[in-house]
């Protein structure tokens, strides 16, 4: 009974969202052959105003014949039915399995029509985590999660995965057919060598190849049932699930694609093309009247990309774009690269827009999931996790073998009604919330306690590999022990890290000022006194709006006369 229950139990303690979980999340999937290291690489951002930032661990299991599993909604905990258990379970650490197996996603809502299945059970975020506790391959989990979807239908509405194991990276975007029919419609493409690949909650596969099973697989009536709905008349080979499934508008290309384009922008030259179509100015045309300037599914970077290349893909606020979120009115004086919502509003009846970036206040969670194929299994999957803002969060090493979560991400470690001194997600606000105060100035040294700890622990994964694997070799339950230990402490000791630099932020520039420092430490007169801070004030363009905007209201007036 308590194994029957155990993954219901994960189910209900994680503190679920609204659909915003799935709303607003931004994925790259990187190759093989676009890496330094040869290592695959998907990553994933959780961005929700209501999402708790926290790391789950589900061990594996062994299931008696006729064991259930109860479903819940991924987003709302609603319950929706059972499906039958297999003979065994595969560990779970995050979006990662034991076998290097990653799964990430975006939500794109697409055709109003297939929102609705009655009867269906299986959700989006089921589809996930069922899926890594039983596939070994990247193959074998879209083989899962088509079959799974198939048998018991879809209850979500348009999702692209990304699915990843330590050969292969693959874009799964999957949509159900709604009322009247159970399951779903779906593609997958995998990521060619040496490419890299993303989504941000717009679909994005268009045409693809129809014989060609060793990189392309897809629905046997994707077409067809496009067809039938009369959603399309044209030849299979020009057929575009995307524009399809989810014809790409306004806001899909501003404050969905834009996100892609930023990401792919940072490792690659020659993307200037794409400005319009991504301010918002899709253009149609063709016999199907599909979008004709939409950008490739997937580039070849300038130079092959490290994990932290990779990490800073999520960091992104559209800086040295036309989207540049430092540069407007909205920054503010210190060039906040943030604004609260909502993303859309209004003035004299005309609706405007905030932008969309990759990095994000709200994000719960983030990882990197980096997958090895040099490695044994336990030892080459890295799941590299960071809670809170991806600009100001710090990626830890979790090995995917690990058979413990640190205390810093642990489940029911507070909530978000509920704060927790030794919870990283607060720890982590906490050093986030102050540093949106006075931005241009407390990001630097924020950024330089994440490269600190990052380079850190980018230094000692070859050393710690070679650990465990030669424990692995001699005992594997060992091996993991020794990296269950070590990412424990890592992330701990990090946790303890940032809470100190919080302590640095409040000292340093409390009040408005800037304290004087050389060295990482604060300077003090001769007299054992603090130096007198420094006083920067606002830029002289902040000062010269306020003159614009409120006149001789705050004139210094000449007393003299």
């Amino acid at each position: 009974m308590k194994k029957t229950l155990a993954p219901v139990v994960i189910m209900i303690a994680i503190l679920l969202a609204t659909h915003q979980v799935s709303d607003a999340c931004t994925n790259f999937l990187i190759s093989k052959g676009a890496t330094i290291s040869g290592s695959t690489m998907i990553t994933y951002a959780a961005d929700s105003h209501t999402l708790y930032g926290e790391l789950y661990y589900q061990p594996a299991a062994d299931y008696p014949a006729g064991a259930i599993r109860d479903i819940y909604e991924w987003d709302t905990g609603k319950y929706l039915g059972q499906i039958p258990q297999p003979a065994h379970t595969f560990s779970v650490i995050g979006n990662m399995n034991e076998f290097q197996v990653a799964i990430g996603e975006t939500t794109y809502g697409g055709r109003h029509e297939l929102a609705h299945q009655p009867g269906a059970i299986i959700d989006y975020g089921s589809l996930i985590y069922i899926t890594l506790q039983r596939a070994k391959t990247a193959r074998e989990a879209i083989e899962t999660m088509t079959g799974l979807v198939a048998t018991y239908g879809y209850y979500s509405s348009g999702e692209s995965f990304s699915v990843s194991d330590a050969n292969e990276v693959w874009i799964l975007e999957l949509i159900g057919k709604g009322e009247g029919e159970k399951g779903a419609v779906w593609v997958a493409r995998k990521v060619p060598d040496g490419y890299i690949c993303g989504h941000a909650n717009q679909a994005r596969i268009t045409t693809f190849p129809l014989n060609d099973s060793e990189n392309c697989l897809y629905a046997k009536d994707v077409i067809s049932f496009a067809r039938k709905k009369g959603w399309y008349s044209g030849s299979d080979k020009d057929f575009s699930f995307s524009d399809v499934y989810a014809p790409v508008d306004f806001g899909a290309a501003r404050f969905c694609e834009a996100r892609v384009w930023a990401g792919f922008k940072k490792v690659t030259s020659g993307l200037d093309e794409y400005t319009d179509y991504v301010m918002g100015k899709v253009k149609h045309g063709g016999a199907n009247n599909f979008a004709t300037n939409r950008m490739p599914l997937w580039v070849k970077p300038d130079k092959k990309l490290s994990v932290q290349d990779v990490m800073g893909l999520m960091r992104d606020h559209f800086e040295g774009t036309p989207l540049d979120m430092t540069k407007d009115l909205g920054a503010g004086p210190f060039g906040l690269p943030y604004r609260w919502r909502g993303l859309t509003w209004k003035v004299d009846s005309t609706e405007y827009c905030n932008e969309r970036a990759i990095a994000t206040q709200q994000t719960g969670f983030s990882f990197v999931a980096q997958s090895r194929s040099w490695l044994p299994n336990p030892i080459g999957g890295i799941f590299w996790f960071g809670v809170d803002d991806a600009a100001t969060t710090c990626y830890t090493p979790m090995y995917c073998g690990i058979t413990k979560v640190p205390e810093c991400f642990r489940g029911g470690n507070g909530d978000m009604l509920t704060y927790s001194e030794t919870a990283a997600f607060w720890v982590f606000n906490q050093v986030s919330n102050f540093t949106y105060l006075r931005y241009n100035y407390m990001i630097k040294d924020v950024q330089k306690v994440q490269k600190e700890l990052e380079d850190k622990f980018v230094a000692y994964t070859p050393v710690v590999d070679k650990a465990a694997e030669m424990l692995y070799n001699d005992d594997k339950n060992r091996a993991r022990d020794f990296l269950t230990e070590y990412s424990v402490n890592e992330a701990n000791n990090m946790t303890k890290r940032w809470k100190k630099l919080g302590q640095f932020l409040l000292v340093k520039y409390i009040d408005g000022n800037i304290k004087v420092e050389k060295e990482g430490k604060f300077v003090r007169t001769k007299d054992g006194m603090a130096v007198h801070p420094q006083q920067p004030g606002y830029p002289e363009w902040w000062l010269k709006a306020i003159v614009k905007s409120t006149g001789n209201h705050f004139k210094v007036l000449d007393s003299s006369h």
